[in-house]
């Protein structure tokens, strides 16, 4: 199969899933949201000269795109933070993934591509449930893919960033930028290609930057489709994980019982979900490990989930949980992708 990339580094690279999103105000219908359109904005045309110089692109082609691009209120509200502070709940944020639906659903979506899987399984070390798995946290198996005009979600990221949370114009930019590349060389019609409010795309829920550096033909068909090949969406999933350090043969995680000492405890905490201790230092440190953990040949971090008013949730977390964090930066979704995974290998 061609080696050929188009690809992108997830949005969970900066984002929790936002199928799992912490409540915020009610968003804006979609349909009801009022946009306008960019025209020939002074600074829009600006970027159009940058993009092109960047990208290689052609100038009236890249301006003609962005012209095209309006404004969309619901974007700018929903990249937002909660509107009030919430309790962290890992018991609650497990129930919408770890769940019969979802399930049965995965179950179907590996039968199908099973062959597939298992290809990516030989090529890439990533285990089939694993791959099932992300696919079904990130977008229950195409059933919510997003449905905003990803020129338009990037544009208004791009140009009219909201006030109140950090700026990630730039970030947006470069997206909007990988996103004209990535249009150009698919031939793609730039403004009808539907996504997410941060620009996400596909099943994956791939950003055009990880499209353009993980993507696979993985069924060598010629074209890259993270939509309708399932070949496809199976590859860049596996590959993504691989180029981010999954390990071959590894658990994500081990069971843990911390330290008592909450001194000791604050030391294995600090790296958060780097894998910073070996098992014979988390030990040392006043940490439980089961003889599987003792015997892990790497370093291990100590991950806290919390519940609420309940107490934490505790996870010896390996490079393979790690890997699952540069998809998406939470420890939230790592574990659940990873029990989603060991539920849908039992039902499988």
């Amino acid at each position: 199969m061609r080696r050929r990339t188009i690809a992108a580094t997830a949005w969970a690279l900066c984002w929790p899933a936002w199928a799992a999103r912490a409540p915020r105000r009610k968003a804006l219908p979609v349909r009801e949201a009022p946009t306008r359109p960019y025209g020939r904005r002074r600074d829009v045309l600006a970027a159009a000269h940058a993009i092109a110089e960047v990208h290689g692109l052609d100038e009236a082609w890249v301006e003609a795109a962005l012209t095209q691009a309006r404004f969309n209120a619901a974007v700018a509200q929903l990249i937002m933070p909660a509107a009030a502070p919430f309790a962290k709940n890992w018991a609650g944020y497990r129930a919408r993934f770890v769940e019969p639906r979802r399930i049965d659903a995965g179950v179907r979506w590996w039968h199908e591509h099973e062959s597939w899987l298992q290809l990516a399984e030989e090529r890439f070390g990533v285990p089939a449930g694993i791959v099932v798995s992300v696919v079904g946290v990130e977008t229950f198996y195409g059933r919510v893919t997003g449905a905003f005009r990803v020129l338009d979600a990037l544009a208004t990221l791009t140009f009219d960033f909201p006030t109140g949370r950090s700026d990630r114009s730039a970030f947006f930019r470069a997206e909007l930028g990988h996103f004209l590349e990535l249009s150009q060389r698919e031939r793609w019609d730039p403004s009808a290609v539907m996504g997410s409010y941060a620009g996400a795309m596909g099943l994956p829920q791939f950003m055009p930057s990880s499209v353009l550096n993980y993507a696979l033909d993985f069924d060598d068909d010629g074209r890259i489709d993270l939509l309708g090949s399932g070949a496809d969406v199976v590859g860049s999933v596996a590959r993504f994980l691989t180029e981010h350090g999954w390990r071959r043969d590894m658990p994500t995680h081990y069971p843990v019982e911390p330290p008592a000492d909450i001194v000791e405890r604050a030391r294995l905490l600090v790296p958060d979900i780097v894998p910073t201790f070996s098992p014979a230092q988390m030990a040392e440190r006043g940490a439980h490990l089961d003889d599987a953990a003792l015997q892990h040949p790497g370093a291990l971090a100590l991950i806290e989930l919390l519940n609420s008013d309940a107490a934490p949730t505790y996870v010896a977390g390996t490079q393979n949980f790690y890997a699952l964090t540069r998809y998406n930066a939470s420890s939230y979704y790592a574990l659940a992708v990873a029990e989603l995974a060991r539920a849908l290998e039992a039902a499988h």
